[in-house]
């Protein structure tokens, strides 16, 4: 029986410029403080989070893979809610990201779904750390052939403190982006059919843009800061 949760989000990382002091998220100062990095852009992606649950298969997705737009709309994908405050959006944001149905949504619909999530900026859109958390065509189709689908709850969204701390060190340098840090916990319920099914707790941590007097939008997964 299949039993992949699709996008599971908390492992994709991001690099960052490391002139400017507000970070978004490189990986790890010094192995763990690169978290404090810059917003500047990204460089580059980190680890892939490998759920316990998940086949062997790697996932087929190329890198530069572009979000197809169907004719036949998003799904059961959401559209991006019209929030201008960082915690809230990537709280809004984790709900999608960790929320799928195949029964009704093909995998173009959910690409084109969670693209619409992204910002439009594309010097500061990593969309490879999110395309990448979709199962490649093959495995969508058996996930679809169990009817899998996946709902999902958040409990809570903060800045980590490497974030906050970098950002007390260095205010004006978050206005050349606007992108925030923001680590989201939760937790996903899947099933399928014969009543099969199982939950397990979620964390992510996202990076978002929010200009001012504009609603937030995605930029990336981010690396795993949960503090």
């Amino acid at each position: 029986m299949i039993r992949r949760r699709l996008p599971s989000l908390s492992g994709f990382g991001v690099g960052w410029s490391a002139k400017r002091r507000i970070a978004i998220v490189a990986l790890a100062i010094t192995a763990l403080l690169a978290v404090a990095a810059t917003v500047a852009f990204f460089t580059g992606r980190g680890e892939q989070h490998q759920e316990p649950t998940t086949p062997s298969q790697a996932n087929s997705s190329s890198p530069s893979e572009a979000a197809p737009k169907p004719s036949a709309g998003s799904g059961s994908v959401p559209a991006p809610p019209q929030i201008a405050e960082p915690v809230a959006y990537a709280k809004a944001a984790a709900h999608m990201l960790w929320s799928y149905d195949t029964r009704g949504t093909s995998r173009d619909q959910q690409l084109a779904g969670m693209r619409a999530w992204m910002t439009k900026e594309t010097k500061y859109a990593d969309w490879n750390s999110v395309s990448a958390q979709v199962p490649d065509p093959v495995l969508w189709s058996r996930m679809a052939d169990q009817d899998q689908h996946a709902t999902a709850k958040v409990t809570e969204g903060h800045f980590p403190s490497a974030f906050k701390a970098a950002l007390a060190d260095d205010p004006s340098a978050i206005t050349e982006a606007y992108i925030y840090v923001v680590t989201v916990n939760g937790k996903q319920k899947i099933a399928w059919k014969k009543g099969g099914g199982g939950a397990e707790e979620r964390a992510v941590t996202l990076a978002v843009q929010c200009r001012p007097h504009h609603d937030c939008s995605l930029a990336a997964i981010a690396p795993s800061v949960t503090q």
